[in-house]
């Protein structure tokens, strides 16, 4: 017998080389109908896995991420099955799960597919998912796995293959069809229900352009016909908030192909809107003891060497500036850190200077692949609301804590509400991708570990998500459409002081090396209104919208109690604008809701006879007649409400 521990602590004693199934199956035949993934002893197995020790098992169904990613990236081995049957010569290479669906990278040799070919390969895949055919997984010899892709000319296969370990190889098959495979998948075909295949693309083989051009087909699919339904009609929402078309629509960015690729273009109404988000978080760090600095937008090489920023990076970014002066180079500035360490090192401070918070909206540069670039959440020129804090090790966890207060503070009031934290750590099995001591890092990750437990966060730990220098806490948060993106991060790091060799004179009179937290609420500030757009479709707080009121007069001759109107608002500070265009006011009307302006005041001669205005709310709601002053007093009650909902002292 062998003694399995399930995640609530229990023991279950089963006989050795049960399966992850079996024991599902002792806990309960409805729940074992619904597992469709296991782990175990922290590693990813098949629920026909023989378990032959002791150790701890997780079972996974459809609501858990780890059960839709071994249901994704088996629906991956069903849309590669169906491609080599309607497309014999069709070359297979990788066909992973991602965070919706799947994809299969292929190299379709001299044929070609389309979304016109989309339906077939749907239909192909769900004739063989309803034959139920189980997923088996088997070790292979590296001989002959690479007999096996040779005698079929599929040289990526081959080449994935001379890289792996012999003794480490396995094939997966189902039906008469079989793939290079890891492992990681649902019992059977019979599970996936629905499927719709989403687009196609180009993608080199292993991501380098000097490869060939593959073609990258994604799809998703379901255990149930609903889900795919309910999926596709969350697509179109998100097609209505996506966030390129509402900045176009509301005049808030723009690109230019002469100004280059990724980088944007703030316009009128975006920059007010830019600068009112800055002025919200700078008016609650300066009550946090925060000072503001200002960096430039190039450094000198050797800045970035030092920091680590240029070894880890330097082959992606921009290229160095080359000056007039013989080995004299620049670069634009990747990093804001570097520079405030900089800053920091301009005088020295005793400890009882510290903490020291320095914060600057920065921007920094960096050289994304023009096939990764998306609108403002993925940019070559971008700001970020950073600060760092200096502060002595007695002070780290308080420090932090504030930190997360404040991030709280800058999230809630912005709308987002539905979040949970994430730990990320080092990769211990990759300890080249870091600097620093061993040491630093524990001190580090306790630190994080500790502040997110004592302000009672709900948080997960991930392995190899930290930043190269230092660990970090990142909050996910749940959007309107229910999908899930990282603002606000928060990070300890021990690493750059040591490189800058930053100190402070200790209560001993001796030097000693500050430690230095890295903190940006908002992340950056392209990413953030982007993420803001989408979630709110455009609709956003009262306080913050460029234009909070649209006065729509009804003819020409309303003209000067109009713009009487108006002045009065902006005595009260309210953001406004006349629509004295000659269109009827139902057509004014639309274009306003377009625009998502907030509230519409119509003025004809009812309004002007009363001193009063027609106030109508985006949306449709009629608010009746009301005079201009009490109209500012719900304007300003709604305002205050919002801002003052969360507290931040």
């Amino acid at each position: 017998m062998i003694k399995i521990t399930l995640p609530d602590g229990s023991i279950k004693e089963c006989a050795k080389l049960s399966t992850p199934m079996d024991v599902a199956k002792s806990i309960s035949e409805g729940f074992a109908r619904n597992v469709i993934s296991a782990k175990f002893n922290d590693t990813i197995v098949e629920t026909s896995t023989e378990l032959n020790q002791d150790g701890s098992l997780v079972l996974y169904t459809w609501n858990d991420d780890l059960g839709k990613k071994a249901f994704w990236h088996s629906s991956a081995h069903i849309l590669a099955q169906a491609i080599l049957y309607l497309y014999p010569n069709a070359k297979l290479t990788i066909g992973p799960a991602i965070e919706k669906g799947f994809y299969y990278d292929v190299d379709f040799g001299e044929e070609s597919i389309s979304d016109n070919d989309f339906k077939k390969i749907e239909d192909k895949m769900l004739e063989f998912a309803r034959q139920k055919f189980e997923f088996k997984l088997r070790s292979v010899s590296k001989a002959d796995a690479l007999s096996y892709y040779k005698g079929r000319n599929n040289e990526f296969k081959v080449e994935l293959i001379e890289n792996l370990t012999d003794g480490d190889i396995t094939f997966c098959d189902h039906a008469d069809f079989t793939d290079l495979c890891r492992g990681g998948h649902i019992p059977n075909t019979g599970i996936v229900k629905a499927i719709k295949l989403m687009s196609i693309a180009g993608a080199y083989w292993r991501g380098d352009e000097k490869n060939k051009q593959l073609t990258r087909v994604y799809g998703i699919s379901f255990p149930k016909q609903k889900n795919l339904k309910e999926y596709l009609e969350l697509l179109e929402e998100a097609k209505k908030r996506d966030h390129r078309k509402l900045g176009k629509e509301l005049e808030l960015f723009a690109f230019s192909r002469k100004v280059g690729q990724g980088l944007p273009l703030w316009l009128p109404k975006g920059t007010a809107l830019r600068e009112r988000l800055e002025n919200f978080l700078k008016k609650a760090q300066k009550k946090a003891g925060y000072e503001m600095v200002m960096t430039p937008h190039i450094g000198q090489k050797e800045l970035y060497v030092t920091s680590g920023h240029y070894e880890k990076y330097g082959a992606d970014s921009f290229q160095p500036i080359h000056t007039p002066k013989e080995d004299e180079e620049f670069l634009l500035k990747p990093m804001n850190c570097p520079h405030h360490c900089e800053i920091y090192n301009v005088k020295p401070y005793s400890y009882k200077d510290l903490p020291i918070r320095f914060a600057e909206f920065g921007t920094v540069y960096r050289y994304e692949q023009s096939g990764e670039l998306h609108g403002l959440t993925r940019v070559r020129g971008f700001t970020q609301d950073d600060a760092h804090i200096f502060c002595t090790p007695d002070q780290v966890d308080q420090e932090f804590k504030n930190v997360i207060d404040l991030s709280l503070y800058v999230l809630k009031t912005l709308g987002f509400e539905n979040y949970t934290a994430q730990v990320s750590v080092r990769d211990l099995d990759n300890p080249d991708k870091y600097i620093g001591t061993v040491e630093n890092w524990e001190k580090a990750e306790q630190a994080i570990i500790n502040a997110a437990e004592d302000k009672g966060l709900d948080y997960v730990i991930k392995s190899g998500e930290a930043a190269f220098y230092g660990p970090k806490l990142d909050f996910m948060i749940k959007d309107a459409l229910g999908r899930n993106w990282q603002l606000g991060t928060i990070q300890v790091d021990y690493t750059l002081p040591e490189r800058f060799e930053l100190t402070y004179k200790g209560s001993d009179n001796q030097l000693h090396r500050p430690i230095m937290i890295h903190r940006a609420p908002f992340g950056s500030m392209e990413r953030f209104i982007a993420i803001l757009l989408e979630h709110t479709g455009g609709n956003f707080p009262l306080w913050l919208t460029p234009e909070q009121v649209i006065l729509l007069p009804i003819s020409e001759k309303y003209k000067n109690y109009t713009e009487k109107v108006l002045e009065l608002l902006e005595n009260h500070e309210i953001r406004g604008l006349i629509d004295d265009r000659n269109e009827k006011t139902g057509k004014k009307i639309r274009d306003a809701e377009v625009k998502k302006i907030p509230f519409m005041l119509i003025i004809g001669q009812q309004e002007e006879d009363g001193d009063v205005i027609s106030v109508r709310r985006h949306g449709g709601e009629d608010l009746g007649k009301m005079t201009v002053e009490d109209f500012s007093s719900l304007i300003k009650n709604k305002i205050n409400s919002t801002l003052q909902q969360y507290k931040f002292n």
